[in-house]
C-alpha cells in the first residue's frame, strides 16, 4: 500500500487534478445528470410518504354538508345536515409508529442513494475525462509515428529508385505506415465514445461538447497526492451506499414491528357534532344540534393464519437486507483495496514506460542514422519505429490508469462527505 499523505477529502476532490476544465464539467454534470434527478425525485416521494405515515398517527377531523328530500305514502321529507366529524386510533402497540419509523428510515436511505449517487456521477464524470484526454494522447503519439513512418517510407522509396534496395522493403514500410492509419482512427473513435460518454453525464446530446474539449489543455491531468485513508470501521461511515443499506435494515425492521403490531387489537374512538333539521332555518334551532361519541374495538381473531405469513415474510425481507448490507461491506473494502493496488502498481507502471519511451525514441534515432550510412538493414530500422511506438503509446496509457486510479480511490473512500446523510445541498 503506498504511505498516505497528509491530505484529505475535500467535497471537491476534483480540482487536485490541476485542469481547468474537469471542475466545469463535473459541477454541470452535478447539475444536469437525468439519474441525479431521479435520484432527487425519489427521495422527495419518500420524504412525502413519511409525512403520510406522520400524519396518519394524529386524530383525524372532516367537515361535510348533505341535504337529502325522502317521499313516503304521499308525504315528503327534508333533510339538512351540517356537522363536523372526528376519529383516532390510539397506537396501543405501537403499529402505527412503526409504520412512521420505517418510512423514515426510506427516507434516509433514498437521502444517501441521492449522495452516493452524486459521488458516482462525480467520478464517472472525472474517468470519462480522463479516457477522452487519454485517447487524445495516445491519438497525438500515433500521429507523430505515423509522420515517422512516412518519412520512413519516403526514404525507401528514394533507395530503391537508386537501386540499392528490393521491393520487400518498400512492402514492408508500406504496410506498417497503414497499421499506424488504422491504429489513429481506432483512437478517433475511443476518443469519440469517451465524448459522448461524457456528454451523457451531462444530460447533453452526444455532440454537445465537441467545442468545449477541444479547448481542453493538452498536458496531462496531474494525480494530486493521496488523502489519508481511514480505518475500516470509518469507511462504514463515509461510505454513503453502505449507509443507504443501513437504513434500509432499520425500514425492515420497523415494517416488522408494524407487522408484529398489526396483529393486535385496533381502539378507535369516533365523535361527530352537527346541525341537522328539516329546513335551512331551522339549522339555527335550539333542537337542532347532534352530537355523538362511540368507542370500537377490532380485533381479527382468525385469519387462515394470513398475518402470521405477513409477519414471516417481512421477517425474510429483513434478513434480506442484512445480507445485502453485509455484501455492500465486503465490496466497499474490495473497492478500496484495489483502488490502492492500481495505484501501486500503475505508478511503478508509469516510471518504467517513460524510461522505456525515452530507451526506445533514442534507439530509433541512433537506428535511422545508422540504416541512412548504410550500416544496419531496413528490419533493424522498422523494429525501432515498432517499438518507440508502443512504448509511446503504453506510457500514455499508463499516465490515463494511474490519474483514473485516484478518482476511483475516492470514490471508494466515499469522496468528500459531510455526517449528514439527509442533506441534500452538498457535494459528494
Amino acid at each position: 500500500m503506498p504511505p498516505a499523505a497528509a491530505a484529505t477529502i475535500g467535497s471537491d476532490w476534483w480540482s487536485g487534478y490541476a485542469d481547468p476544465l474537469l471542475p466545469a464539467l463535473i459541477d454541470e454534470a452535478l447539475a444536469r445528470n437525468l439519474d441525479l434527478q431521479s435520484a432527487t425525485a425519489t427521495l422527495a416521494r419518500a420524504r412525502a410518504l413519511r409525512d403520510v405515515a406522520a400524519a396518519g398517527q394524529g386524530p383525524s377531523l372532516g367537515s361535510g354538508a348533505s341535504a337529502g328530500r325522502s317521499r313516503s305514502n304521499d308525504r315528503s321529507a327534508n333533510s339538512l345536515r351540517v356537522g363536523l366529524d372526528a376519529s383516532w386510533e390510539a397506537d396501543l402497540f405501537g403499529a402505527a409508529a412503526a409504520a412512521t419509523a420505517a418510512a423514515q428510515a426510506d427516507a434516509d436511505a433514498a437521502a444517501a442513494t441521492l449522495q452516493a449517487t452524486r459521488l458516482a456521477v462525480a467520478a464517472e464524470t472525472g474517468l470519462a475525462y480522463l479516457q477522452w484526454q487519454g485517447a487524445r494522447a495516445q491519438q497525438g503519439v500515433a500521429a507523430a509515428s505515423l509522420a515517422s513512418q512516412q518519412q520512413t517510407l519516403d526514404l525507401v522509396q528514394v533507395r530503391q529508385r537508386a537501386g540499392l534496395i528490393g521491393g520487400l522493403e518498400l512492402e514492408q514500410v508500406s504496410s506498417g505506415l497503414e497499421q499506424a492509419r488504422a491504429r489513429v482512427s481506432a483512437l478517433q473513435h475511443t476518443q469519440a465514445q469517451a465524448e459522448h460518454a461524457l456528454a451523457l453525464l451531462l444530460g447533453r446530446p452526444p455532440a454537445a461538447l465537441a467545442d468545449r474539449l477541444a479547448k481542453a489543455p493538452r498536458r496531462p491531468a496531474a494525480a494530486p497526492a493521496l488523502p489519508t485513508l481511514p480505518q475500516p470501521a470509518d469507511l462504514l461511515q463515509r461510505r454513503w451506499d453502505l449507509q443507504a443499506a443501513e437504513r434500509r435494515i432499520a425500514a425492515q425492521l420497523a415494517s416488522l414491528q408494524q407487522r408484529e403490531a398489526e396483529r393486535r387489537p385496533r381502539f378507535t374512538i369516533s365523535g361527530n357534532l352537527a346541525l341537522q333539521a328539516a329546513t335551512l332555518s331551522a339549522l339555527g334551532g335550539s333542537g337542532a344540534l347532534v352530537a355523538g361519541l362511540a368507542a370500537a374495538i377490532d380485533w381479527t381473531l382468525f385469519d387462515g393464519g394470513a398475518g402470521q405469513a405477513r409477519v414471516a415474510a417481512q421477517q425474510a425481507a429483513l434478513d434480506g437486507a442484512r445480507i445485502d448490507w453485509q455484501a455492500a461491506v465486503l465490496a466497499a473494502l474490495r473497492d478500496v483495496e484495489d483502488a490502492l493496488s492500481s495505484l501501486a502498481t500503475s505508478q511503478q507502471r508509469v516510471d518504467a514506460l517513460q524510461r522505456a519511451s525515452t530507451a526506445a525514441d533514442e534507439a530509433l534515432r541512433l537506428a535511422r542514422l545508422s540504416y541512412n550510412a548504410g550500416l544496419s538493414d531496413f528490419l533493424t530500422l522498422l523494429d525501432s519505429e515498432r517499438s518507440a511506438l508502443s512504448a509511446a503509446d503504453a506510457w500514455a496509457s499508463a499516465r490515463t490508469d494511474l490519474a483514473s486510479s485516484h478518482v476511483r480511490l475516492y470514490k471508494a473512500l466515499g469522496g468528500g462527505w459531510t455526517a449528514d446523510p439527509t442533506s441534500t445541498g452538498i457535494r459528494p
